[in-house]
């Protein structure tokens, strides 16, 4: 049977009378664990105020579907009041590490100990603040983490194309260019007519103007064309004789080449005893066209590396100082291309900016985190298809920011909950319920605006209001 010598060990039962110390011993029930047995489970309802005399327990969390460990109750200690104060699902689980020695205390007898005396009420709630204060600190260091992982992950993808365009640019362009020099020895040696000579030139340097004005854009509308003209071309080659003439076509195609440009360049050649030098001229204006390729995807690929740089560096406002002028418009753009690659599949984005809104003082990467957190939020409520609208507006002294999306919606009878901390409509581990928390204190305590939110079936809209300077 618990002792009142054992439970003035813990500071919340030394300001209960020995009447009331005595009730609880004898209505405590005493309990012998072995190591790893859960004593409390999240999201499981309160099962009771525990006194830990003898052993260590562990608290972990849900992160991503994994359990995290984030402290330890060592004796003698008590835990299990939250759940039971707050009559809602635990936040963590708890598990003996040791051999333990406990004892239990019912909700019931718990909360008649808690009315009954001030002393105690008032140490219990200390050490319910101090732990909530600890677990909300860890859970905003793993949202962080978790954001930044995001993020990471976000930018490693984005970057692994381009940096394999450029890497396969680089690697094939040399090759390609010492090819092209002994082609031009070999021509010279022939005594070419200069005159015909400048035409190949001239054919060349038109095929190039062809490739790099052309955009991705353009290309991708001109496939059909591009394909109907490669068959053309192929057709053509076979007839003159070239081998393997299945590999020039995508090159000549894409530099815009016809049929009868390359019928008067290679009038002279064709009767030519050497095979080699009778297509040598074609295979040149191919290979050319084939390195200027290269070398704009590879300069495609540089740039794109450069571009999303200068989004990650914008991003976090790495070389600013604490509080900037901030381009809002800046903010939102930097945060979607940090993020697009969950919006390529089924997700199209809507804009709708007020080109004319006025920057605002503001903590730039904090208001950044604002637009990951509500732009996350709304990928993840449309499941991979629908449409993401971001509108811009101002309204008197306010730049208003909608984040809207078109997923399920948010259930009535929770919408007056999502800026509380801790609460998520994620599955468990999947969300920690800070996110809109994290929203709400960056825009109201940081930057004296409001955040709000209107919710139905196929439309859900945050919108954020943050003042301009007076």
């Amino acid at each position: 049977m618990l002792c009142i010598d054992e439970l003035l060990t813990l500071e919340p039962f030394q300001a209960l009378p020995s009447e009331q110390l005595q009730w609880a011993c004898d209505r405590a029930t005493p309990l012998t664990l072995p190591p790893g047995t859960p004593l409390m489970e999240e999201g499981s309802g309160p099962n009771g105020f525990f006194i830990l005399l003898k052993g260590r327990v562990s608290i972990t969390h849900l992160s991503e579907g994994a359990e995290m460990p984030i402290g330890q109750h060592k004796a003698p200690s008590f835990f299990g009041e939250i759940p039971v104060l707050i009559e809602g699902p635990a936040e963590v689980t708890m598990r003996t590490l040791t051999d333990c020695e406990l004892y239990q205390i019912s909700c019931a007898d718990f909360l008649t100990l808690l009315h009954d005396c001030r002393g105690f009420e008032r140490s219990i709630f200390r050490a319910v603040s101090e732990r909530l204060r600890g677990l909300e600190s860890f859970i905003r260091g793993r949202e962080k983490m978790a954001a930044l992982g995001t993020l990471s992950a976000g930018l490693a993808h984005e970057l692994n194309n381009p940096a394999a365009a450029l890497v396969r640019a680089l690697r094939d362009v040399v090759p390609a260019i010492l090819e092209l020099e002994q082609m031009n020895l070999t021509y010279g040696l022939q005594n070419p007519d200069p005159e015909h000579t400048q035409d190949w030139q001239a054919t060349r340097d038109r095929g190039y103007e062809v490739i790099l004005n052309r955009s991705a854009e353009s290309q991708a509308q001109d496939a059909m064309a591009l394909s109907d003209r490669e068959d053309e071309l192929l057709d053509w080659l076979e007839d003159y004789g070239v081998n393997e003439a299945w590999k020039l076509t995508a090159p000549l195609a894409a530099s815009g080449i016809e049929i009868a440009t390359l019928e008067r360049l290679t009038a002279p050649w064709r009767n030519h005893p050497n095979a080699d030098l009778r297509t040598m001229g074609i295979h040149w204006l191919a290979l050319s066209f084939d390195v200027m390729s290269m070398i704009k995807n590879g300069l495609r690929g540089a740039e794109r590396i450069s571009d999303l740089v200068h989004s990650m560096k914008s991003y976090s406002h790495l070389d600013q100082g604490t509080q900037q002028v901030v381009y809002v418009h800046e903010g939102l753009e930097d945060t979607l291309k940090l993020l697009s690659y969950k919006l390529k599949h089924g997700i199209t984005v809507t804009r709708e900016y007020d080109c004319a809104l006025p920057p605002i003082s503001a903590y730039g990467s904090e208001l950044n985190q604002v637009w990951t957190n509500l732009i996350d939020n709304a990928i993840d409520a449309m499941d991979g298809t629908g449409t993401l609208t971001i509108r811009t507006y101002r309204d008197g002294q306010y730049v208003h920011v909608n984040v809207i999306d078109s997923g399920a919606g948010i259930p009535d009878d929770i919408q007056t909950r999502i800026f509380e901390p801790f609460f998520t409509t994620k599955d468990m581990g999947k969300g920690t319920g800070l996110g809109l928390d994290a929203v709400q204190r960056i825009v109201k305590n940081r930057h004296h605006g409001i955040v709000r939110a209107t919710s139905e079936p196929g439309h859900t809209c945050f919108t954020v209001c943050l003042p301009l300077p007076a």
